[in-house]
């Protein structure tokens, strides 16, 4: 039975600090998800997609640089 208490196993559950590859990889995966899901709801809710681009066009020109 492990022993809670022995800091030899407690050290090695501790998962390692992640790379920087693992990290951008992790993130590039999230990222490609997320757009693949918004793709998703533009094409299921056509009407509310096009309002949000309206939206974000007006939004655009009324920005001041």
């Amino acid at each position: 039975m492990p022993d809670e208490h022995d800091p030899q196993q407690r050290r090695e559950r501790q998962p390692q600090p992640e790379s920087d590859a693992e990290r951008r990889r992790r993130r590039a995966h999230f990222l490609r998800e997320l757009h693949e899901a918004k793709a998703l709801r533009d094409r299921v809710q056509p009407r509310r997609a096009r309002a949000a681009r309206m939206r974000q066009a007006m939004r655009m020109r009324t920005f001041r640089w």
